[in-house]
């Protein structure tokens, strides 16, 4: 029986609503709460536009950022505990708490959070005026600007916007037209000049619309199109007086609901894709000073009875404050990158597959380019003595470089086959459009499992060489996406081992096919035995401690939220084992409590880059880092989603330089990092490190520094700082 789509949807995300420890007894003397940590995430966000270290445009976009963040937090997470209570659905989170419950410190924080964005906000604009960039606001604009600037701000206001615009009367034979998600609109309250009737109108400012229009000069002048709407309201309304106008925003739930019955999972999805533009309200953001029997008003209207009001300063959505950040000002930027190509490619000439035959490689994105897997797959293409490629496909963004690779290869005969997920949530219409580019080609396209995604990310090409094929293969902890992985720091393993060939095979014909993988040698997946052997690992440890020698564990991801890990890694704390965990984001585990995690320290990097890579080293009897310590790099956060209910790898790695480039190098760099880190404590609170009189920034260093295992013989004279781990960094 398929489950109402907000119980569905928080069951696919958190089957740790219904975990307790191992005895029994949940609560948050163990736990802490998911959605809570998340918005002390994205808490830190919001603190490094405050951070005078980072340039002020950079301050503006993780202010952007954080408002992004928090609408999707809004639209997926809150959406779900919301139809939770609606539906009087009993569930308790790890932590204890139930639905409403959380709702309530859910909104508590939020609201505090929106306060601090607006804080934040009114200072960076000081300062950007300061640095000759004004936002100007419809009662500023003629303080600031010329006559001659305000009557091309007009022109171009009745040539560009008001054509577009549509003024709508709200009364008993104008009802209130639909407001899609993240729609923005204008409130006017007017009198008729002729018989001073009184009216209400709506003007709703169209999503494609630029969100800012900048008055040419020097000087950087953004004026946001809802306050030229206010200041030529005139133009749009004559022979009314305006005696009010305020703006207010809408999110909606926008999560899609997965009908594991579905008999055409593409058309499924395309049509649950315009259904989600109509989802529920969730939150309704007004403008400071709106009336209150305004607001009252629009919840009506909007059929908005059970969704969050908040007053959200003077700019609404300040994730549209991104298209600031594009002013031409390096001078307010961070220093512009471009990331090395592995030297170890080149001195192969260029030849992708004899470099990976002669050595393991692995890449550090975005220290080193992308543009290396793109290289891998073009070449794929174009070899006449390559015959196969198969590819997983979660999210490749808009940029088609990846498709047009795969096209390329179905187009020169070879079998081409692309698992293509079409729950990769707000990616879900690209990858139904790249289906269909990738289906005219010729290429195979399959969607996977109906009830699990396919989150791994790999790549393996097959190609004929002798009298014998090899198989080549690709392990991301990213994405294939050439966007983000110009941000997001991620690892990407190149390799030739038969070994890792056969298991990849396996796991192909497991998505494609649903033929249970038998006698997989190195990679382990989710939801087969993913779980199963990360719990060993950890009690390998735990054996190690009793038998006298170190026990250690370092493990670098996104989220940890599985009660069972948790439990574990208790576990190991009071067996003794030293335990340092590297999470950006969520974590529910609470470090440092005497008697449950005292060996456990947690912390978190927010800085130019976004950490994501996975990565967990396991010291085999020694303390970390050693030669000898068990390494692998995953698509896998510790979340019950992650294990149970996606299609995950988990790789060891056994090359010696590449062990030694990711554990002495990637994980040690984190550990020692102090100058955009926060530490975890038990009481849930993070506490930015403090650099003191050693100060290191991870990403610094990597942009400075080549790596190991892809830097080639023409670097080897090049010499590249050791790292030493001291304990209390």
């Amino acid at each position: 029986m398929t489950r109402p789509a907000h119980i569905a949807r928080i069951a696919e995300d958190d089957d740790e609503q219904f975990a307790t420890n191992a005895n029994g007894a949940g609560g948050g003397e163990r736990y802490f709460n998911r959605e809570l940590s998340w918005l002390a995430f994205n808490r830190r966000v919001l603190e490094e536009a405050c951070n005078p270290a980072h340039p002020l445009l950079e301050r503006v976009r993780f202010l952007s950022i954080s408002g992004s963040n928090l609408d999707e937090f809004f639209m997926v997470r809150v959406a779900g505990l919301k139809g939770q209570l609606v539906q009087s659905v009993d569930r308790r989170s790890a932590d204890g708490l139930t639905s409403g419950q959380q709702l309530t410190a859910i909104v508590a924080e939020a609201d505090e959070l929106i306060e601090s964005q607006r804080n934040v906000w009114r200072e960076l604009r000081l300062q950007l005026s300061d640095a000759g960039i004004d936002v100007l606001g419809s009662r500023t604009i003629d303080e600031i600007l010329t006559i001659d600037e305000v009557a091309w701000l007009e022109k171009q206001f009745r040539e560009q916007i008001f054509p577009i615009l549509t003024p709508q009367a709200l009364d008993p034979a104008h009802p209130f037209p639909f407001m899609s998600n993240k729609g923005l609109a204008v409130m006017f309250d007017l009198v008729r000049v002729s018989d001073n009737q009184p009216i209400r109108e709506l003007i709703m400012l169209p999503s494609q619309m630029p969100r800012f229009l900048r008055v040419p000069g020097e000087r950087a002048r953004y004026v946001a199109v809802e306050s030229l709407v206010k200041r030529f309201a005139a133009l749009i309304f004559p022979g009314y007086t305006v005696t009010g106008g305020a703006e207010f925003r809408v999110l909606r739930d926008s999560d899609l609901e997965i009908d594991d019955e579905a008999e055409d999972l593409v058309r499924y999805f395309a049509n649950a894709i315009k259904r989600r533009r109509r989802g529920r309200v969730i939150r309704l953001e007004l403008e400071s000073g709106m009336p209150h029997a305004l607001g009252e008003a629009l919840r009506e209207e909007l059929g908005a009875g059970h969704a969050f009001v908040t007053e959200s300063g003077a700019f609404l959505g300040v994730g549209d404050l991104e298209s600031i950040v594009d002013e031409d000002r390096p001078d307010l930027k961070f220093p512009p990158y471009s990331p090395r190509f592995p030297e170890r490619i080149r001195e192969f000439g260029g030849d992708c597959f004899a470099a990976i035959q002669a050595k393991d490689i692995v890449v550090h994105h975005p220290y080193e380019t992308f543009e290396v897997v793109l290289a891998f797959l073009k070449q794929a293409a174009a070899d006449p003595d390559v015959v196969a490629i198969k590819q997983t496909l979660y999210r490749a963004g808009k940029q088609p470089a990846v498709i047009n690779a795969l096209i390329a290869a179905a187009e020169a005969g070879k079998s081409v086959t692309a698992v293509v997920e079409l729950k990769a949530r707000f990616d879900e219409e690209q990858n139904i459009v790249w289906a269909s580019a990738l289906e005219r080609a010729g290429v195979q396209v399959v969607y996977g499992f109906m009830e699990w995604k396919t989150h791994a990310k790999i790549s393996m090409v097959v190609r004929r060489e002798g009298a014998v094929y090899r198989t080549y293969c690709h392990f991301g902890t990213g994405n294939y996406h050439p966007i983000t992985a110009k941000i997001y720091t991620d690892l990407s393993f190149f390799t030739a081992d038969p070994r890792i060939g056969a298991d990849a095979a396996q796991m192909f014909n497991y998505i494609t096919g649903y033929v249970e993988p038998e006698g997989m040698s190195l990679v382990s997946l989710s939801p087969r035995d993913l779980r199963p052997k990360l719990v060993d690992l950890i009690d390998a440890e735990i054996e190690n401690i009793r038998s006298g020698k170190p026990g250690a564990i370092w493990a670098k991801m996104n989220s940890l939220v599985d009660p069972a890990v948790i439990e574990k890694l208790y576990e190991a704390s009071n067996a003794g084992v030293e335990i340092d965990l590297i999470i950006r984001g969520i974590c529910c585990l609470r470090p440092g409590v005497d008697g449950m995690s005292a060996n456990i320290r947690v912390k978190s990097v927010i800085g130019r880059f976004l950490e994501h890579s996975r990565i967990w080293a396991f010291g085999n009897g020694k303390m970390l880092p050693n030669d000898d310590a068990k390494l692998f790099i995953s698509s896998a956060d510790w979340m019950p989603r992650n294990f149970d209910r996606r299609v995950e790898y988990m790789l060891p790695i056994l090359n010696p330089t590449v062990h030694d480039q990711i554990l002495d190098q990637v994980m040690v760099a984190n550990l020692i990092d102090n100058e955009q880190s926060w530490d975890l404590k038990a009481d849930g609170s993070y506490v930015r490190e403090e650099p003191g009189d050693r100060p290191f920034n991870l990403h610094r260093y990597f942009m400075t520094n080549p790596s190991l295992s892809g830097r080639g013989a023409a670097l080897k004279g090049k010499s590249v700082p050791k790292l030493s781990l001291r304990r209390g960094h």
